[in-house]
């Protein structure tokens, strides 16, 4: 990078799932990265148990799925629900609940080890003091970070804010958070020897909702959302004689006796910023939008919000980026999370509402009798039907709704375009692979599907940015066959699909160039 010496190309800041995935796309795409983290150690606590169908498939693409001790078929469930309401989500193809029962210490454990193994620095026990003026439109960011070892001056060519709903770094980079403020307090505890019956989907009861569910023997997870209980300090400690007595409040039952793990509280709080990055300074995960943990999206949003920056972010210090490829993290990831607080505040509308939603969730639980239904709320819980218009030059978001497009053309894109490429098996000269294996290094892939030299040549300017792999798609017994009638197709480090060829080479070059910059002839 010209001009400032710097101390790194990128300070993530947060050691959480976002962070962590972050600096693992970083330095796959070969930027040097350095996460600062607050706290000293790990907290070890499970909190989120699992993640959802789309961000299984982005550990996927990255190896990953192995790491979990669960081998590559990690345990999912086909059922799930939209505000308590159950229905089956495999009615839409490819989908799940998500993969269940994966503590977030352990997804937080695996996403370290493979950052540290790709060589990101990763230091604990730094604290961000604060960011220096000039990050709009210098030429690199500064911030002051408190150490063990004393206070110390960072410089980076870029900044990105991972370190969750009460982000510093959103505050000091001045970015505006609007949204609806908490209007209630609900509890967070792992508890031992209180002998609780399970309630997956959660009780209704007229004075709050209780779920449990065991996590090993003697352990159980629970959540209490005590109806009339006000918003509270997220600073406030919170003890498990607070959480006994609220769940005795809704249920009737004692569970004084036993004793918690750990203990948190959360609240219903809807916000998102405004953009997602002003200037040198980014923001992923929570620290880009807080809302109710309704069906375990948090997690896998901030993990796909990393999946889409990573390689983007790396490109630009690279200098091989085109000049609007960093904005298109802006344009494509803030109508996802718009989309994920609609739904997370409607689920919590129909589940926590009380008796006055009884109407509400009656009619959600006719409506989901249609397969329509179904395969719609399918697709917005499991991120499965995100689609990005990736056919224009400024790469302006389609957001996560099916079929949407946001452009006015008189031919119809391919259903492909801009969708995430599902996970399909391949034959080629280097034997079985699968579309999701290629994807291993985070590099653009260039599938020739039709032993096309055409196509091949053309890609082969960009070979130091792209693959190019010659295959075969086989046939998945019940799946469809998401290539056919496709002669090659284009596909993101991040999944998704930018240009799909039938028959002819046109626009490849355009769309190589605006994805991945100029060829090396240039």
């Amino acid at each position: 990078m010209a001009g400032t010496a710097v101390d790194t190309d990128v300070i993530v800041v947060g050691a959480g799932p976002t962070g962590l995935m972050l600096a693992g796309e970083l330095r796959l795409g070969g930027a040097r990265v350095t996460v600062v983290e607050r706290l000293a150690e790990p907290t070890g606590q499970s909190r989120g148990l699992g993640f959802t169908a789309r961000a299984m498939e982005v550990f996927d693409q990255r190896g990953l799925l192995p790491r979990f001790g669960q081998g590559e078929t990690l345990a999912t469930s086909p059922l799930g629900h939209f505000g308590g309401v159950q229905f089956d989500y495999t009615t839409l193809e490819d989908a799940h609940f998500g993969a269940r029962g994966i503590p977030q210490n352990e997804t937080e454990a695996v996403l370290e080890a493979w950052a540290l193994e790709l060589g990101a620095d990763i230091r604990r026990g730094w604290d961000v003091l604060g960011l220096a003026e000039g990050f709009l439109d210098g030429d690199h960011v500064e911030v002051t970070v408190a150490t063990p070892d004393g206070t110390r001056q960072l410089r980076a060519a870029y900044l990105v804010g991972c370190d969750g709903g009460q982000s510093g770094i959103r505050r000091a980079a001045g970015f505006d958070f609007p949204g609806l403020p908490a209007s209630r307090t609900m509890f967070l505890a792992d508890v031992e020897g209180c002998g609780l019956k399970p309630r997956f989907l959660g009780e209704r009861l007229p004075h709050g909702m209780v779920m449990a569910a065991p996590l090993k023997e003697g352990v159980d997870r629970i959540i209490v959302c005590p109806h009339g209980v006000p918003a509270r300090d997220r600073d406030d400690d919170v003890t498990f004689a607070e959480v006994a007595a609220a769940w005795q409040h809704i249920t009737g039952e004692d569970i004084s006796g036993g004793s918690a793990q750990w203990v948190s509280s959360f609240s219903d709080a809807t916000r998102q910023a405004g953009q997602y990055r002003r200037g040198r300074v980014l923001l992923a995960g929570d620290a880009a939008h807080i809302h109710l943990p309704a069906g375990g999206q948090g997690l896998s949003t901030g993990v796909q919000d990393a999946a889409n920056l990573g390689w983007k972010l790396a490109a630009t210090v690279r200098g091989t980026a085109p000049a609007t490829l960093l904005d298109t993290y802006h344009q494509e990831r803030h109508p996802v999370g718009r989309r994920l607080l609609m739904n997370t505040r409607a689920q919590g509308i129909v589940f926590l509402g009380g008796e006055q939603s009884d109407p509400l969730r009656a009619l959600f639980a006719e409506l989901i009798e249609h397969d329509a239904v179904k395969r719609h709320l399918a697709g917005i819980v499991s991120h499965l039907d995100i689609r990005y218009d990736v056919n224009t030059p400024e790469a302006s978001a389609a957001s996560a709704a099916p079929g949407a497009s946001g452009r006015d053309t008189a031919a119809p894109a391919h259903p492909l375009l801009g969708r995430r490429l599902a996970k399909r098996p391949l034959t080629g000269a280097d034997g079985e692979s699968d579309t999701l294996r290629l994807l291993h290094p985070a590099r653009g892939v260039l599938l020739d599907l039709s032993d096309d030299a055409g196509v091949r040549a053309i890609a082969a300017r960009w070979s130091d940015r792209v693959d190019v792999v010659t295959a075969t798609a086989k046939p998945v017994e019940g799946a469809s066959d998401v290539l056919a009638g496709l002669d090659a197709v284009l596909v993101r480090p991040d999944g998704h699909v930018v240009w799909t060829g039938e028959g002819t080479p046109d626009g490849l070059a355009d769309a190589l160039g605006r994805w991945f910059g100029e060829d090396r002839a240039a």
